[in-house]
């Protein structure tokens, strides 16, 4: 038996990429180690994996990020090879050379490979070698007017970090020195270049495989454009609207890139391709991709199971690739707030179900129960759809998203199925700036319809509340001696008599009164809403006749959250008390942490006793892998302040507190954008 011969696979990550890695090891027969921080400890893909091995602490800096303590988990798992996912260390040169050193198996491309595309400039320069289309780079420090706009990127790293967009050359030095802090937080590497920043370019990509016997495949091209963040947010091959030549240009350059240097196993090359249908490449991504099941799906392959087998020593099985069959679409799933400057959410992910059927695929690492954390980026599954054609493909995905059952945190769900319906995106007109345009439609009211929704909950919790109540009389029936007085509480026996519920809709607040009375059939109805009859009704589910048309309703409660699920939305709503309780207000001009994380720094200068500008970014605080500023809410003067940089807070945690006067003169203060 060949020594190189995989048995047991660890994976040096966790979540939704450890699962699907496990997944396709339980069908190779390949035995599955998970590692886990204390956060995880109850993670599905450590309920998923053959064995687990913990990793104390909590932060990925503490956990994932420890190379020398993920190979020392292999090894004391009786792990003979690593996979390492994406993200994390998966394309961490001294990580690789450490599991090989170790005398494991590193399913994952040469050391060398991942040196030479580790610094996009590096890479860059050895791509102009290889023929590969380039962006000319600018020199910050000679750049002028002709050169605007500029794009600033972090050198070692990627997902929006270190990455800047300037349109002026005033900010260009504050600009790069925010790159060059936020590159080095998240990379160690405070290293940053510039190039042309190309307005309504599109990003394409090409998914390569290659093995150690000379063969590279150029598994078609994935359009990524529709991002948030320059993170992606939805993924599609093949990349729509290219022509012939493009595409087999595309294809070479990508092929020339991993023959450059030597690459094995699955890689991505990324380019930007113009409004004007001309390419340039961005950088190579020496690992899976997030996206990777589009390219699965239309190529009817397994890449993890390619992974392993070139790890092993094996060709592909071909010299060229299988035919590409029909279109796919993924969309990334996050427990995220789009409207309200993308805030990422956490809490109990109370229900996760998405429709099941040919054509569609979940990639998940969470299940109904589980908990979204804050130290990991706020993904919480993927949705892919299949079909002969881009239109079916789109429609069916948007149709998934739209009648799964979420429940917990608010998520990007309804962006999702308003992008895959808009009509920019429905005619393939993609660039990466779908969201800066579109955004503000896509997160407005829908056109749903809240109130009958409301209504259905209404009378669910009425039938709830009649059977409890029944149960409960039926118990004091069966007391020895007879049974016991009746009680009554907060209500009148009074059928004719209207009762009324509250609700505010989540999460934009807006509040719902119902009327119903309960007449003596026992079955509620609504209350001086015509056209609107009840035709059935359990705690669960309420079916409506509204102006003629039939409509169902699923109605899950938790505590004093209601969610209700129809045919065509998903509502969420908190019961209010039906009077108004007096709570103490904060004060006017607090700052609240929008939720949990850690504060990463300060503005310059600021104390208490300085004058401060409205919309003036003060704080900066770090939760789920994204960075989000406090703003001024007012001119005037910062009052008090709480936080400090490393400090941890809770969501609604007072930070600091502004008195307002519009007379004061703000002190400025140089500060970056916001980036994820």
């Amino acid at each position: 038996m060949r020594s190189d011969v995989i048995h047991t696979l660890l994976v040096a990550n966790r979540g939704e990429i450890a699962c699907r890695i496990f997944r396709t090891c339980r069908d190779l027969g390949i035995t599955t180690v998970a590692v886990y921080s204390d956060a995880d400890a109850d993670a599905l893909h450590v309920r998923e994996a053959d064995l687990a091995v913990r990793l104390p602490g909590a932060a990925p800096a503490d956990t994932y990020l420890r190379g020398e303590l993920v190979v020392a988990a292999a090894r004391a798992a009786g792990a003979d090879a690593v996979h390492p996912g994406y993200g994390f260390l998966s394309e961490n040169a001294a990580f690789a050379a450490a599991v090989q050193d170790a005398g494991l198996v590193w399913v994952g491309p040469p050391v060398k490979a991942i040196e030479l595309m580790a610094s996009k400039t590096r890479a860059k320069e050895l791509m102009a070698g290889a023929g590969v289309p380039l962006l000319a780079p600018v020199d910050p420090a000679t750049a002028g007017p002709d050169d605007l706009p500029l794009l600033l990127k972090a050198a070692a790293g990627g997902g929006g970090r270190g990455m800047r967009i300037v349109r002026e050359l005033v900010g260009l030095p504050g600009e790069l020195l925010a790159a060059a802090a936020e590159a080095a937080s998240a990379f160690g590497d405070g290293e940053v270049f510039a190039e042309p920043y190309v307005e309504r370019g599109r990003h394409v990509e090409v998914q390569v495989m290659a093995d150690a016997h000379d063969t590279v495949w150029a598994l078609g091209t994935r359009d990524c454009s529709l991002q948030r963040r320059h993170q992606k947010v939805i993924e599609e091959a093949p990349a729509p609207g290219l022509d012939e030549a493009l595409r087999t240009r595309l294809h070479e350059a990508a092929v020339a890139a991993a023959r450059a240097v030597g690459y094995r196993g699955a890689g991505t090359v990324e380019f930007l391709v113009s409004a004007e249908g001309r390419p340039y490449f961005l950088e190579m991504n020496t690992r899976l991709q997030v996206e990777h099941p589009v390219t699965e799906a239309v190529f009817g392959l397994d890449l993890v199971a390619l992974q392993l087998r070139v790890a092993e020593g094996e060709p592909l099985p071909s010299p060229e690739p299988p035919q590409p069959s029909g279109h796919a679409v993924e969309a990334r799933l996050y427990a995220e707030d789009p409207a309200r400057d993308w805030q990422p959410q956490t809490g109990a992910l109370l229900t996760l179900e998405v429709p099941e059927g040919p054509g569609l695929r979940l990639d998940t690492g969470y299940t109904g129960g589980d908990t979204i954390g804050v130290h990991y980026d706020p993904m919480i599954a993927k949705v892919i759809a299949h079909a002969p054609t881009r239109t079916e493909a789109v429609r069916l995905l948007a149709r998934a998203l739209e009648r799964a059952r979420i429940h917990g945190p608010v998520t990007n769900r309804d962006l999702l199925v308003r992008s895959l319906r808009h009509p920019d995106f429905g005619a393939a007109r993609l660039d990466t700036g779908f969201y800066e345009r579109h955004l503000a439609d896509l997160t407005a009211p829908g056109a749903g319809d809240p109130a009958t929704a409301a209504l259905a909950a209404t009378l669910a919790e009425a039938v709830r509340g009649a059977e409890a109540v029944r149960g409960a009389e039926a118990v004091r029936s069966t007391r020895p001696g007879g049974p016991a007085p009746a009680r009554f509480g907060a209500w009148r026996n009074v059928p004719s008599q209207p009762q009324r519920k509250r609700y505010r809709s989540e999460p934009d607040g807006t509040e719902h009164e119902v009327a119903y009375r309960t007449p003596r059939t026992g079955t509620p109805e609504p209350y001086e809403i015509p056209g609107t009859r009840v035709l059935a009704a359990t705690p669960d589910r309420v079916t409506l006749e509204v102006d003629g048309l039939t409509r169902h309703f699923t109605i899950t409660a938790h505590g004093d959250r209601v969610h209700v699920d129809a045919a065509d939305a998903s509502y969420t709503f908190t019961a209010l008390p039906r009077f108004t309780d007096p709570a103490t207000h904060t004060a006017p001009g607090s700052l609240l942490a929008p939720m949990p994380g850690t504060v990463v720094r300060l503005a310059e200068g600021l104390v208490a006793g300085v004058t401060v500008e409205a919309g003036q970014p003060l704080i900066w605080l770090e939760a789920m892998k994204m960075e989000h500023r406090i703003l001024a809410p007012a001119s005037g003067t910062l009052t008090a302040l709480h936080a400090a940089p490393g400090h941890q807070v809770e969501v609604g945690a007072l930070l600091a507190v502004v008195q307002e006067d519009p007379a004061a003169t703000p002190v400025p203060v140089p500060v970056p954008e916001e980036t994820a």
